[in-house]
């Protein structure tokens, strides 16, 4: 399996929807090996490739909320 997977983020677990070897971490881009995703949001439905990236997410979406 080469390419970019389609993946179902699910409390706990994933679901691969279409067969690949990676997902892209949302906020940085980089390629995140199925084998070693272990950072997603259910809510936003996207991977992070770091506990820094979920951190860096969680905070632009505070941002965003505060704005009138």
């Amino acid at each position: 399996m080469n390419g970019e997977a389609e993946v179902k983020y699910l409390d706990g677990d994933f679901r691969v929807v279409r067969p690949g070897a990676f997902v892209r971490c949302a906020v940085t881009g980089v390629p995140i090996p199925l084998e070693e995703l272990k950072y997603w949001s259910v809510d936003l439905q996207e991977a992070y490739a770091t506990p820094e990236a979920v951190l860096q997410r969680h905070r632009e979406r505070l941002a965003s909320s505060s704005k009138p």
